[in-house]
């Protein structure tokens, strides 16, 4: 048999089922491999080796085989509560938190068999698009570690890419899943809002938060997302969870794994940034959308050339909005003290902003998110570059200037944050390779609950340009 972190999660799946490998075989196998790369990489701020050895020995014994997750290694995010398991939310002034209950994710994922390896590395609260905070080392990119890899995501994208986990489970509030799987070579898929556990720490304002699925495949993050969905009589079935439309059609996995269908595709390269930042697309950039739109179109799916409708309500009500969740974080008194110059700015803004200034960004960001929706109605889904620039240098954005950073991370990720805003499903996927072999993507955005399209799409490109046989240096 082949090494176990060279088999997909779907593969790994399958032995599980055969009995040929036990769920503490394959975390202990993962756990090793944790402790060579950790260091180097910065995946991981907390490993809890005994208590997944432990936890998988549970699975074993007493879950049933039935659970779509069954012995899976995983990661929790370092923004989500797992009881007794010390959560720091990416900052100092979180240091020694140990929360006595656990997120609605985290029991999901639970319910679903998956064995927790630890927590993955995550920005301060989440707020930045690259994981680099004073609490932890930075997340390194797998495939050169003087580069970043995004965030907030970026410690479960690590893990993955080096394989450290064979999937991992991510949240995105302004693109935190698909910024680091666009950097580190990787599919990252952003649910439609309401399809999965919506509940956690740090509540999500507007909506924008929706957890979702990392992997190397499109099968892997579809045997993710079904596992993270509990589903009754085709009914997402999710206390916390605004519903999401009624599904019937089984696993998401069957749809990835068949890859069917023929799509009407819109290509764009406009985003809700343009004209409030300079936004330029790189070359790497635009050759990652040539590679994709040659390929679809090679497939049968039909092609044509889209732009959004230029908006200058869209900047300021969405900087409102992330202004006014950072001033809703855990810290008080001298806890603002050791919060990091980006966070500091954005709660000092957030705390001063008027009940009308957000009540007034709220209705920009519905209106927008009406917009959005009604422009790209004719398209079964639309292709736009993942990211405009290639994967950003650690230690690249700037750490005193709040306001440059902010700009700095809209420059890098201006097409993610409007997906957020207006619910729809997008998925990124590594089409291509720079000169530097360093991954580029390409974003897909579906319909309202479209997943299934954008699974059928992304299985098909993967089939034609086989991304998940590329390895980084460091496995």
């Amino acid at each position: 048999m082949a090494d176990l972190h060279e088999l997909t999660a779907l593969a790994l799946w399958q032995e599980l089922q055969s009995g040929r490998v036990s769920p503490r075989e394959l975390a202990s196998h993962y756990l090793d491999r944790i402790e060579r790369l950790n260091p180097e990489l910065g995946a991981f701020v907390t490993v809890t080796r005994e208590r997944a050895l432990e936890r998988a020995d549970e699975v074993a014994e007493r879950v049933p085989k039935t659970a779509p997750l069954w012995g899976l290694p995983s990661g929790d995010k370092d923004l989500w509560m797992r009881a007794g398991v010390p959560t720091g939310f990416g900052s100092r002034a979180m240091a020694g938190f140990v929360p006595d209950t656990s997120d609605e994710i985290v029991e999901t994922l639970d319910a679903a068999g998956a064995v927790s390896l630890g927590k993955t590395n995550a920005p301060e609260f989440g707020l930045p698009a690259y994981t680099e905070s004073l609490a932890a080392p930075p997340a390194r990119n797998p495939w050169n570690p003087q580069l970043g890899a995004g965030g907030s995501s970026g410690g479960a994208a690590v893990a993955v890419a080096a394989g450290m986990l064979p999937f991992a489970p991510g949240s995105d509030g302004g693109g935190s899943i698909r910024i680091p799987a666009a950097a580190c070579g990787l599919v990252g898929l952003k649910p439609s809002r309401g399809l999965v556990p919506a509940g956690s720490g740090i509540d999500s304002l507007a909506g924008l938060v929706v957890d979702g699925p990392i992997a190397r495949t499109t099968a892997d993050a579809a045997l993710l997302l079904d596992g993270i969905i509990a589903k009754r009589n085709g009914r997402i079935d999710h206390h916390y969870t605004l519903r999401a439309p009624y599904d019937d059609d089984g696993p998401f996995l069957g749809t990835a794994v068949r890859g069917e269908g023929r799509f009407q595709l819109g290509v764009m390269t406009t985003s809700a940034w343009d004209g409030a930042y300079d936004i330029r697309i790189a070359p790497e950039a635009q050759e990652a959308l040539a590679v994709a739109v040659d390929a679809v179109s090679s497939l049968g799916h039909g092609v044509e050339e889209t732009a959004l409708e230029p908006d200058d309500t869209y900047a300021p009500a969405f900087r409102t909005i992330w202004q006014a969740g950072a001033a809703r974080i855990p810290a008080e008194g001298d806890a603002l003290a050791l919060l990091e110059p980006l966070t500091a700015w954005l709660v000092e803004r957030g705390r001063s902003l008027s009940a009308r200034e957000l009540s007034e960004a709220l209705s920009a960001l519905t209106a927008y998110e009406r917009s959005f929706i009604r422009q790209l109605s004719s398209f079964d889904a639309v292709l736009t570059p993942a990211m405009a620039l290639t994967p950003r240098p650690v230690g690249w954005y700037d750490q005193e200037d709040g306001e440059r950073n902010f700009e700095q991370q809209v420059q890098y990720t201006p097409f993610t944050s409007m997906l957020n805003v207006t619910g729809l499903p997008a998925i990124v996927l590594p089409v291509s390779q720079t000169a530097d072999g360093l991954p580029m993507g390409v974003q897909l955005i579906g319909r309202p609950g479209g997943e299934r399209t954008l699974l059928s799409l992304a299985a098909q490109l993967e089939r034609r340009l086989r991304w998940a046989d590329r390895r980084p240096p460091v496995w």
